[in-house]
């Protein structure tokens, strides 16, 4: 009996794949951690094969423990904007992958805003003019990689996001990308089936090399038999917030969520109404389905678990991420110390690739337990910073479904709802993300007749943290964020 879905959670800093059951459960998971390459202040970037090769190593690993012939489909999430480039006839990778949190394009980007064209890419696309998305990354790569260049002028040349790369060796040469996805390129306008030649030409990449865009659930494609030992189908593409959005079970216009993984995402879903923001936030595809789209609204912060990563691997202040809770819980606040983790420029909704990290307020009675705070603490005071956006909007939170692995932290969600102000909720399963893509899968596989029956049946319990902190503690600790942002 097929009875299971076998889902690919590519992410930023490590692959994985899961096996879940038809009721939500996890059965079985493997996972592998990627290299991350840094060649210049501000880059960087991933081996497009090595991505290839540890997925499949960890899909392998999980069918072989659940039974090949229980697997029912495949479903894929994926980190969204990174780019990668490959040759169609031998499905090799020309280059590195560009990740989503590369900030070399930012001047390319800026000549583009100097001569007019951000609100006429915001109108189209739901997206603003940064390095963030697909786009620039493409058109970086043909301005500099010369291997790159001589695959588009054979005609030979494929750009795609991750999940399009991981299909197209999964299939031996399917060139697609799931709608979600594909609205991150800034080449794809919302309302477009397609990707755009006008927006193709703006930023100089040639449509050619683009993949075509499919639903993210249905039947998409299958999996050769060599890679698994049997041919599997396809049936689930969906780009990790959108995925974490499903998983979470937002599926009501008004219905918002935030994911702390290697960044923080906070996605509300918009229903069929075309999301326009005039504070900075971003538009996108929540899913597609026979063509018909949903969408949503998004703030995106681009260091979050990274942050704490970073304390380990280069400051070595601690050994592992699981320390940060009890060092937060040593202390009684951070001694005024505030970190701006700008670590790869920052997002949403202040949108400045130049700004760089900092750590203010040291003294000497400053040690690892007030910075692990005040790590901590940044979480809450980026995320405050986007529900004043999301207000601005008209989409005021009244509540926030949390998720992601960083959300495991019971103090920094209690801390989240402090500073915000609001009933935090957390699923006892935090890796929504890859629940939603089996979810999206199983809808797509036939087994499910719709995400909502698939989320009634397939979501666990939650747990949720009330507000306890005073206005006076709340606005203090604002006021120094504050002050220490106009610093980065």
């Amino acid at each position: 009996m097929s009875d299971l879905i076998l889902v690919l959670d590519e992410g930023t800093t490590s692959t994985r794949a899961m096996v879940f059951g038809l009721d939500g459960r996890m059965h079985d998971v493997a996972q592998a951690e990627l290299t991350q390459h840094y060649p210049k202040p501000g880059w960087v970037e991933h081996d497009a094969g090595e991505i290839w090769d540890r997925t499949l190593a960890c899909a392998r690993e999980v069918t072989e423990k659940a039974g090949v012939d229980r697997i029912a489909a495949i479903g894929i999430t994926n980190q969204r904007e990174t780019v990668v480039a490959w040759d169609k006839s031998t499905l090799e990778p020309l280059s590195r992958a560009i990740v989503w949190q590369d900030r070399r394009t930012a001047d390319f980007c800026e000549e583009l805003r100097e001569a007019g064209h951000e609100a006429e890419v915001q109108a189209q696309t739901g997206l603003l003019l940064d390095p963030y998305f697909s786009g620039t990354k493409m058109r970086w790569l043909l301005d500099h990689d010369e291997r790159v260049r001589q695959a588009a002028r054979k005609g030979s040349l494929a750009f795609g996001t991750v999940e399009s790369w991981l299909v197209a060796k999964l299939s031996g040469g399917s060139h697609i990308s799931d709608a979600s996805n594909a609205s991150r390129t800034q080449l794809l306008p919302l309302d477009g089936a397609q990707f755009d030649d006008g927006l193709c030409d703006l930023l100089g990449v040639p449509k050619a090399a683009l993949p075509q865009v499919v639903d993210t659930h249905g039947s998409l494609g299958e999996a050769k038999a060599e890679w698994l030992g049997k041919a599997l189908p396809i049936t689930g593409m969906v780009g990790d917030q959108q995925a974490a959005t499903i998983g979470q079970g937002c599926l009501a216009p008004g219905d918002t969520k935030a994911t702390y993984g290697t960044g923080a995402f906070v996605l509300a879903n918009k229903g069929g109404e075309q999301p326009r923001s005039d504070n900075r936030m971003l538009g996108t595809v929540l899913y597609q389905q026979g063509g018909k789209r949903t969408y949503a609204i998004e703030g995106s912060v681009f260091v979050a678990g990274s942050l704490v990563q970073w304390l380990r691997d280069q400051l070595k202040l601690i050994s592992s991420a699981a320390e940060t809770e009890a060092l937060a819980r040593s202390i009684e606040d951070s001694g005024e110390v505030v970190i701006v983790p700008a670590l790869s420029g920052l997002g949403a909704p202040h949108w400045r690739a130049d700004a760089r990290g900092v750590i203010a307020g040291l003294s000497f009675a400053s040690g690892r337990a007030q910075i692990a705070r005040a790590a901590l603490e940044a979480m809450a005071h980026q995320t405050h910073d986007l529900a004043e956006a999301f207000a601005a909007d008209g989409a005021r939170w009244t509540s926030l479904k949390i998720d992601g692995g960083m959300s495991a932290n019971d103090w920094m969600a209690q801390d989240l709802a402090n500073m915000l102000d609001l009933k935090v909720e957390r699923p006892d399963f935090v890796e929504t993300t890859a629940l939603g893509a089996a979810m999206s899968a199983a809808v797509g596989a036939g087994l499910y007749p719709s995400l909502q029956s698939a989320a009634d049946a397939m979501r666990g319990s939650i747990r949720a943290f009330d507000p306890a902190m005073g206005e006076a503690v709340r606005e203090e600790r604002l006021a120094r964020w504050r002050k220490a942002l106009k610093a980065a």
